[in-house]
């Protein structure tokens, strides 16, 4: 038997612009999901078993992209389940839905448990790479942003530049907890590039004068991050998440979401992940303040998830 975790993530700015050389911040979020690998006495092929909890029709409406996905890792890691047959099955702590890296964790706890069982000896770094290439099923062309914050844990930058992937740690001072609330939309990232790719046609200028705002605001962020001037944090969040808006990539629930968290006393607020749906990230620092926004939240039935970010 073989056993793979992989953590979820938050996104705090540059979700969506990665691919185009945006520096993005990610961190990881202490819930996991977990991959176990058992091999059959009998019969051929794989068969899973998902008891990851979830936001209501996240897994439904993913099968086919989860399907697709563990084929492909399974092709690029070489493992023929046609001469050892497979049981796969999930669980772990992530709820699994848009926006945390389910798809990520679901990618690279898999690696990790194929790696134990077959005892094939890849190294972080190529556990890393068949979470990426697991990616392709659920992103069309994956940044590598949730693959690695998923591998790694922690608080990063993650910029790719000419072409190459890069990422860096951020120390902070001492963890800082927020709030992630869904909107209970499952967004089909797939898709997404489409939209900003639209952006782009119709009008290059704004769209180039839009990511450059946002490089701005990411480098910003990063030092901000550093000198743990959470305040500066959550403002350059907002502001940032104006952008989304006006971009059509966040939608009127996570944009009720953030209103409502921000009127409790968030100091900043935005959609991470892909957006269009999935969740909304508030900075809420201190145990009280995150309980604050998280049951007012809950209290209207959407699902939360109280994580802190900056932690090994």
């Amino acid at each position: 038997m073989g056993l793979g975790t992989a953590f979820g993530k938050t996104i705090l700015i540059g979700d969506q612009f990665v691919l185009y050389e945006i520096p993005a911040i990610v961190s990881s979020i202490p819930f996991e999901t977990e991959c176990v690998v058992e091999r059959l006495a009998e019969g051929d092929g794989w068969i899973l078993e998902d008891n990851r909890i979830e936001v209501p029709g996240y897994k439904k409406k993913k099968e086919h992209q989860q399907v697709d996905s563990i084929n492909h890792m399974l092709d690029v890691m070489k493992i023929d389940v046609e001469k050892t047959p497979l049981k796969i099955t999930y669980g772990g702590s992530l709820l699994a839905g848009s926006g945390v890296g389910a798809s990520a964790a679901h990618c690279v706890s898999l690696a990790r448990a194929l790696n134990e069982e077959f005892d094939l000896g890849h190294s972080i770094d190529e556990i890393n790479h068949f979470g990426w290439e697991g990616e392709f099923a659920y992103h069309g062309t994956p940044s590598g942003v949730d693959n690695t914050a998923s591998t790694y844990g922690g608080l990063i930058q993650y910029h790719i530049v000419n072409g190459e992937k890069t990422w860096q740690r951020i120390n902070l001072k001492e963890p800082v907890e927020v709030v992630l609330g869904n909107s209970g939309v499952t967004a089909d990232t797939s898709k997404l590039d489409e939209h900003v790719e639209a952006q782009e046609k119709n009008d290059p200028d704004l769209f180039k004068k839009r990511l450059q705002t946002i490089t701005l605001q990411s480098q910003a962020m990063k030092e901000a991050l550093e000198d743990y001037d959470l305040p500066k944090v959550g403002d350059i969040m907002t502001a940032n998440h104006d952008i989304l808006i006006q971009m059509d990539l966040s939608h009127e629930t996570l944009i009720y979401l953030c209103n409502k968290a921000l009127e409790l006393g968030a100091l900043g607020a935005k959609v991470t992940g892909g957006g269009r749906g999935g969740y909304m990230n508030a900075l809420t620092p201190g145990k009280e303040l995150q309980e604050k926004v998280a049951s007012a939240i809950e209290k209207e039935g959407y699902k939360v998830i109280r994580a802190t970010i900056g932690g090994t």
